[in-house]
């Protein structure tokens, strides 16, 4: 959609100027440190501070002269860039102040005295706006003597002046004071409620109108726009326009600053957006040897055993999340999302460790969160932090600050379906628009985040007497495994939580895993095996097994793969591990030692000497 060719300006801007001949006093609360779009020619539309811009609107409406005070400088005159300020210091003498260098310095005594001079002041009309009005009191509650006296001034002058005509209309103005705070209760309610002659304007922050008629100003400044074509300009508007979502003009004006720091483009002004947002000026995803991701299926497969089928759907997202290949990246959604289904011990949670080792060169570096932990119903204060008021408001929660921390990131939600339902809108807040709100209020982004959560869904299902029943066997085909899994996931996402938005923003990256079968189960049982010895041997501890032991401990770990290698993993610590360091010690065994395991069993092992 391309910009009006008529200006509009923002509605409290509009709105102020409606009711200036109504209203003496106003209070102006919101987004009020932000910069404003203003046309300071026709079609020119560019950022320009608050103050400045409310300045032009009231000269331009017929005032004289603009004066400011703040809690620092006090009073000084305000007029239009470059303008001649003269007659503003002489307004300034004549309302009893001294100017210093074209301020005169004032504090809440001084402004409650001057206010009076200044609203009953004859001739041409003027304006006063006190700028950071909500630093004028400690508590709006509980007023000091000066501060009591301040606001009770204000409070009976907006119902003692009166309007006058001025100017070759003879439109009526009054000598407006405007109180600029950045929440209204951060003066006194009394001021406000039911007073008819003090309007009350919020300031929001800026609509898709705004930041669509300031991108062309911003974007014409970057690598290409002054020379592109015009559909590229526009491309490129629609995309700032549309990435900028929920952000501040002050903050446009810096990304365009980062990108021409940066030398982007203007036809890459998102990458500088999404940077922007998490808070760092390089992205880690360009620093991905792509080679390395080409390469990987075998480095994958050689910790994530029987699982092709998985290795490779979880390998096409991280492909996908290079590329940007069939997603927005205009928006703050995850690189990736990746629901990982299956029976326990198969590999879900190793092969996220994995693809964080394969992305980032640490399986260390992602970011777990056990889900059986957040099954109370307040469990999300946990993840976002507690709201204003409660204890733990300054520390943040668990989940937005790790991703502020790193944002670049896997994380890791494991057994999802164990969370709160509650939980679970916070997940479709990140998986929607990739990003949380903090207790605190700070905007949290994952858009550089690789989402992954594991569960245990389908594999039991409740029986008709609500019973735990298997719902698919080991013995059972993958196909059969994978459909029954798929159709209970949907079930209870559908039926039982009564969310199935959830399902739909994970759309077909649902993975299903397979159980391990025998011949995979003897893969994981001798890698498992040759490890073990292979860290005895860095202990400098000489031990074999023979044959016979090898066959019977091989018999024991594998007589039941329905907890897959896990459960391959606990027989090796029952029936090697354990019993091997029990004849260690008791033998006070030593480094270079030769050792012969010649025996093994359910009773434990024989460890002789050579």
């Amino acid at each position: 959609m391309q910009r009006k060719a008529e200006f509009e300006k923002a509605r409290w801007l509009r709105d102020l100027v409606r009711f200036l001949p109504l209203k003496s006093q106003f209070v102006l609360s919101g987004n009020v440190r932000d910069l404003q779009a203003h046309e300071v020619a026709p079609g020119a539309i560019t950022p320009q501070p608050f103050n400045q811009v409310i300045c032009n609107t009231l000269l331009d409406s017929g005032y004289a002269q603009i004066l400011s005070w703040d809690p620092i400088s006090g009073f000084q005159s305000l007029g239009r860039p470059g303008s001649d300020t003269s007659s503003g210091q002489a307004l300034l003498t004549e309302l009893g102040l001294t100017s210093v260098n074209g301020a005169a310095p004032a504090g809440i005594d001084l402004l409650s005295v001057t206010l009076q001079r200044f609203v009953h002041r004859q001739g041409d009309p003027i304006a006063l706006i006190v700028d950071f009005a909500s630093r004028l009191v400690i508590r709006s509650d509980s007023l000091s003597a000066a501060e009591h006296q301040l606001f009770t001034q204000a409070l009976v002058l907006s119902h003692q002046t009166r309007n006058r005509p001025a100017g070759p209309d003879r439109k009526p103005f009054f000598n407006t004071v405007l109180w600029v705070v950045e929440k209204e209760g951060d003066i006194p309610d009394w001021l406000l409620v039911e007073n008819p002659k003090i309007r009350h304007i919020p300031v929001s922050k800026p609509d898709q109108m705004a930041r669509r008629a300031l991108a062309p100003s911003l974007l014409s400044a970057l690598e290409g726009g002054q020379d592109s074509t015009e559909q590229a300009r526009l491309q490129a508007i629609d995309a700032f326009v549309e990435s900028t979502e929920g952000l501040l003009l002050v903050d446009l004006t810096s990304i365009t600053q980062l990108a021409r720091v940066e030398g982007v483009s203007m036809e890459r002004i998102s990458d500088a957006v999404r940077r922007y947002k998490v808070g760092v000026t390089e992205d880690p995803w360009l620093k991905i040897d792509r080679n390395r991701v080409r390469n990987a299926g075998d480095f994958v497969r050689k910790r994530v055993k029987g699982q092709h089928h998985a290795v490779t759907h979880l390998l096409d997202i991280i492909k996908r999340a290079m590329t940007g290949v069939g997603a927005s990246r205009k928006g703050n959604r995850p690189r990736g999302v990746a629901f990982l289904a299956g029976p326990t011990g198969v590999g879900k949670t190793e092969l996220a460790k994995t693809i964080t080792s394969l992305l980032f060169g640490d399986e260390s570096a992602y970011i777990r969160f056990d889900m059986s932990e957040f099954s109370a119903e307040h469990a999300d204060q946990r993840l976002i932090g507690a709201p204003p008021g409660y204890i733990g408001y300054d520390v943040g929660g668990e989940l937005t600050n790790a991703i502020r921390e790193k944002p670049f990131s896997v994380v890791l939600f494991d057994e999802i379906e164990k969370a709160h339902p509650r939980i679970l809108d916070k997940f479709l807040q990140i998986l929607d628009d990739g990003v949380l709100t903090s207790g605190r209020g700070d905007r949290v982004y994952f858009s550089e985040a690789l989402i992954v959560f594991t569960s245990n869904l389908g594999i039991y299902k409740q029986g008709e007497m609500g019973e735990r029943v298997a719902n698919v066997m080991p013995g059972e085909p993958f196909e059969a495994v994978q459909s029954k899994v798929m159709a209970e996931i949907n079930r209870h996402f559908k039926q039982v939580l009564n969310r199935p938005e959830i399902l739909n923003r994970i759309g077909e990256n649902i993975i299903v895993f397979d159980f391990i079968r025998q011949d995979i189960a003897e893969e994981i049982f001798s890698q498992m095996v040759e490890n073990t010895f292979a860290d005895l041997r860095e202990r400098k501890f000489d031990i074999h097994m023979v044959d016979s032991a090898r066959l019977a401990l091989h018999d024991l770990c594998l007589n039941d793969l329905s907890n897959g290698g896990r459960g391959i993993r606990n027989q090796l610590e029952a029936n090697l591990l354990n019993p091997l360091s029990r004849a260690l010690f008791d033998q006070d065994a030593q480094p270079d030692d030769r050792l012969v395991i010649t025996s093994l069993d359910l009773n434990g092992l024989s460890l002789e000497r050579q």
